[in-house]
């Protein structure tokens, strides 16, 4: 696999997964505009968040079906339409079937990672998918940084308009530089829904799946509703400077850029536990947001660190148990990330109404002891099971 295929795969990870999270620094700004009341903004990321969930459950399978180079391309199109959609909305309904479309074809991000598994010798698997996989965490988080400054000079449909470009962009570049793929013993459709849904039964995989919903409830509480207390009193902060948190994020998520290769030294049970372990800590630097916004970096730098680490450690080990359905597997373990963040975003924004910031803190470390606990009865399990 070379570099130029891992940097390309990257990118598309990178600016699919950013369709989804580029409207958290910015969600004030278009509730403002839309009409929507504080307390429901977290249904415009819930919108891109359940948009994902159905491409999941119907498209990832396709790419155990039909050519990914193609399939990665077409995605891209589409996203780039949803985020066109957004960016036009005179009104909320519109915003909302518009991060529903371009959520549900970012699912584009779970065949820029099967493929990458595909064709990944074994022993490189995880140095290439954490590699790849630094890219999703690169669009989740530079989003933010970018979001925030774009929607400052321009506001914040020039965030999905720029998104749009980038995204048809990247759909002709996949076209003309990524690999061929070349399957003798392609499954048929209705074969890899009911493999998808058989995955539902499997110990190990469940396991896993329960650690990423947990994980990214837990990450989603923080990135959906951190911009609510650093708005108001007594920080007052632009969206710009909102968005520069996202560097601390980046700066922990990059850190864990290794994790792949633990796991191909069999490490990932280990690494996943130590990594649950630091996210269950992270939350009580976080909690301090309301005196200081020290702890809050630190605590930023932790959790993201962490939610890389473990999201790698799954993946390797999935796609190492499953390694003949490796769009399959990824799609459904990215189920449980779909409706964790799902419900991290709509909490997080209900609760600080609520509780002020105090909530979000009591749930975001709630979420991570259930990752550690169902890690520790759970991870272990073989993939026989």
């Amino acid at each position: 696999m070379s570099w130029r295929t891992r940097l390309l795969l990257a990118v598309v990870c990178g600016v699919a997964v950013a369709s989804v999270y580029a409207g958290q620094p910015v969600l004030a700004a278009m509730g403002r505009d839309l009409g929507v009341p504080a307390g429901s903004l977290g249904g415009f990321v819930a919108a891109g968040q359940l948009g994902y969930l159905a491409g999941l459950a119907l498209l990832v399978p396709l790419g155990d079906v039909l050519d990914r180079r193609r399939l990665i391309a077409a995605h891209l199109v589409l996203v780039a339409v949803g985020a066109a959609v957004t960016a036009a909305a005179p009104a909320a309904w519109a915003a909302f079937c518009g991060l529903a479309v371009a959520g549900g074809f970012a699912v584009v991000v779970q065949s820029a990672v099967a493929f990458t598994a595909s064709i990944s010798p074994a022993a490189e698997r995880g140095r290439n998918l954490g590699i790849v996989t630094s890219g999703v965490v690169i669009g989740i988080l530079g989003s933010r940084v970018v979001a925030g400054v774009l929607a400052g000079l321009w506001g914040w449909r020039s965030v999905y308009l720029a998104l749009a470009v980038l995204a048809a962009g990247l759909a002709l570049l996949a076209l003309a530089l990524l690999p061929a793929d070349v399957r003798r013993d392609a499954a048929r459709y209705g074969q890899a829904l009911r493999s998808f849904g058989s995955l539902f039964g499997r110990p190990l995989f469940l396991g896993r799946g329960l650690i990423a919903f947990f994980l990214f409830a837990s990450f989603g509480t923080l990135w959906s509703g951190l911009a609510l207390p650093l708005g108001g009193a007594p920080w007052h902060l632009s969206e710009a400077q909102i968005g520069l948190f996202g560097v601390a994020g980046l700066a922990g998520a990059l850190g864990a850029a290794r994790s792949g290769r633990w796991g191909d030294a069999g490490h990932a049970r280990r690494v996943t536990g130590i990594a649950l372990a630091l996210l269950l800590g992270s939350w009580a630097a976080i909690g301090q947001l309301p005196w200081s916004l020290t702890p809050l970096v630190l605590g930023v730098v932790l959790l993201d660190f962490a939610v890389q680490a473990v999201h790698v450690s799954n993946q390797h080990a999935l796609t190492s148990a499953y390694p003949g359905r490796t769009s399959t597997v990824i799609g459904a373990y990215m189920v449980f990330y779909s409706l964790g963040s799902a419900l991290g975003a709509a909490a997080t924004t209900a609760l600080f109404e609520a509780a002020g910031w105090a909530g979000p803190t009591a749930l975001g470390a709630a979420l991570a002891l259930g990752a550690l606990a169902t890690w520790a009865f759970t991870a272990g399990r073989s993939p026989r099971g």
